[in-house]
Parts: structure tokens; sequence; C-alpha cells
């Protein structure tokens, strides 16, 4: 791809990402309020996944490429990029509401799978054992979101009714029938698929045009053009004031990445790791994840002031990334 084909791509691709983020952040919050269930238990499943795919996509096409560096940046730059980038941007447009439920349980969890990866890549090899247990880890941890969030549901009429309430003058008047809630879920995710392909593949040529190396076009562009999707739904579900699915969103897409990005790519063909993502890469990714999760627990919110502290993090990670970045082979 050349030059100008990818400057002409880039910005298409950023308007087919908003146009899907805005039908599958209005499908799922519908499907939630019909359903009786938490926006919350959506983003952290059907929309974490749905905007995941890509991260899924892009890993497994760099693992049979032999290039396990762009795997596994894209998926540290991802985690850093929706805790530090999406999470801040989201904050600073509006404060998010963090529930208790979310501190208690899937906060945790998210830095816990994060940890997993230390011993996991303590070889410099991701092999078909270890991502099958990451595999399983990943299975383990939807179905325990998933009856966690029914049993709340089921615990907490009142709080559903109220979620429809709120809901309702915004989503469901457009979206009439379950049958056509669904349509704008699968028609969202199919958007932001194409968008995301569309802006990485331009974003990518762009980066080795300037000489960057496989582990560094993971860590940015790669990272941020797979990340889109989140920082679209965050950016959309924020602005229409659906805190649970957009923090769902967030903390259900690292997992995922951590979890299923990782197991996949590694199952579908093993491949050595640099050791930079067991080394500063990794406690990066870590310090942004624990500082995310202490101001969360501490607030009950991402504010504002806490918005523009993740964005001032991220463009010091951006800093060192392209301060430590050898020039592509």
């Amino acid at each position: 791809m050349n030059i100008y084909l990818a400057l002409v791509l880039l910005p298409i691709g950023f308007y087919i990402l908003i146009k899907g983020a805005d039908l599958l952040v209005d499908g799922a919050v519908a499907i939630s309020t019909r359903l009786g269930i938490s926006p919350l238990i959506v983003g952290l499943t059907v929309v974490a996944m749905g905007t995941s795919a890509p991260e899924v996509a892009a890993s497994i096409t760099a693992a049979f490429k032999e290039s396990g560096d762009m795997a596994i940046g894209n998926v540290f730059g991802s985690n850093i990029a929706n805790l530090a980038l999406v999470g801040g941007l989201c904050a600073i447009i509006r404060p998010i509401s963090v529930k208790f439920t979310m501190i208690k349980r899937e906060l945790p969890i998210m830095l816990i799978v994060a940890l997993l990866l230390l011993p996991v890549f303590s070889n410099q090899y991701l092999g078909r054992p270890e991502s099958a247990l990451l595999l399983l880890t990943f299975a383990a941890v939807i179905l325990m979101m998933v009856f966690y969030g029914l049993r709340d549901s089921r615990n907490k009429p009142q709080e559903v009714e109220l979620i429809k309430d709120e809901v309702q003058a915004t989503t469901s008047a457009k979206l009439k029938t379950f049958p056509k809630s669904i349509l704008f879920v699968l028609l969202g995710l199919i958007a932001l698929t194409g968008g995301a392909q569309l802006t990485i593949g331009s974003a990518s040529s762009i980066g080795k045009m300037i000489g960057l190396n496989d582990a560094v076009i993971g860590c940015t562009i790669l990272a941020i053009g797979t990340s889109l999707p989140e920082l679209m739904t965050g950016l959309i579900a924020a602005r229409k004031g659906h805190d649970d699915l957009s923090l769902g969103n967030i903390v259900g897409s690292n997992i995922f990445n951590t979890l299923l990005v990782i197991g996949a790519a590694g199952t579908a063909k093993p491949f050595a790791v640099s050791p930079r993502f067991s080394g500063v890469d990794f406690w990066i990714m870590i310090a942004v994840t624990v500082t995310f999760i202490v101001v969360a627990a501490i607030y009950k919110k991402i504010g504002k002031k806490a918005g523009v502290l993740l964005v001032c993090m991220y463009a010091a990670y951006m800093i060192y990334l392209f301060a430590t970045s050898n020039p592509a082979a």
C-alpha cells in the first residue's frame, strides 16, 4: 500500500468505526434491557468479544507471519491503550462511575490474568501447552462473569428496572424489536472490524515506511488500530451515559486480549517472545493496570483528573516506545 492510499483510507476507516460503535452501543444496551440484565455483563462479554475481534485476527496473522513481537506487542499495547487512552478519554468526556461489584470482582481478575503472562513468558517462548492453559482460563473466567452477572440481576430487580428507565429514551425508542437489536449489534461488529482493518492496514504501511520495528509497530500502530473499536464504543457509550457498558467493554477487552488473543495466537502457531515483554514493557502494563484499579477503588469513579493522568501515562508510554525503537529490519 503506498503512502497516498494509506492517507486516504485512514479517515475512511475512522468514519466506519464511529458508525459501527454507535450501532453496537444502541443494540447491546437494548438487548440487555429487554433481557433484564445489566449492560455491564453485555459489555464484559458480547461487546468486549466483538471489539477484541481485530486483536484476535491481527495477532494470529502476525504469528503465522513469524512475527511474535508484533502479535504480543499488539496485546500489550492494546491493553495499555484500553485503560490509559480509551479509559482516560472517556473519563475526560464524562466521569465513569464504577460499581462496587466491579471493584471487588472484575478489576482484580483483569490484574490477575495480566500477571499470569510473567510465568508464561519466562522462557521467552509461547508454546501450545501454555496457550491452551490461557484459553481454558479464558473459558472459566467468562463462565464465572456470566454466572455472577445473572445472579446479580436476579437479586437486584429494582436496579434492572432503573436501567430500563435510564436507557428507554436513548435506545429503546429507536429499537422497537428484539431482532432489530440483534441486527444493530451484528452490523456494528461488522463495521468495527472492517473499519479497524482499513485503519490498521494503512497505519501499518505508514509505520513500515518510517522505519519502525515489529515490536514497536505492534505496541503502537497495530495496538492503537485494533483498540479503535474499544475507543469508539467507549466514547459513544460515555457520551450516552452508559457507564457500565463503557467500563465493561474496557475491562472485558483487556481480559479477552490477555487470555483469548495470546492463547489463540500461540495455539495457531507457537513463537519466540522478545525479552522486553517479560521486562520493562510487562511492568509498564501492570503499572497502568494498577493505577486504573487504585483510582477506581478509592474514588468509586474514574474522574476527569484521573482521565488526564491516564492519558498522560499513555503519552509517556508512546515516548518510551519511540525512544527505544530500533529501525525495522
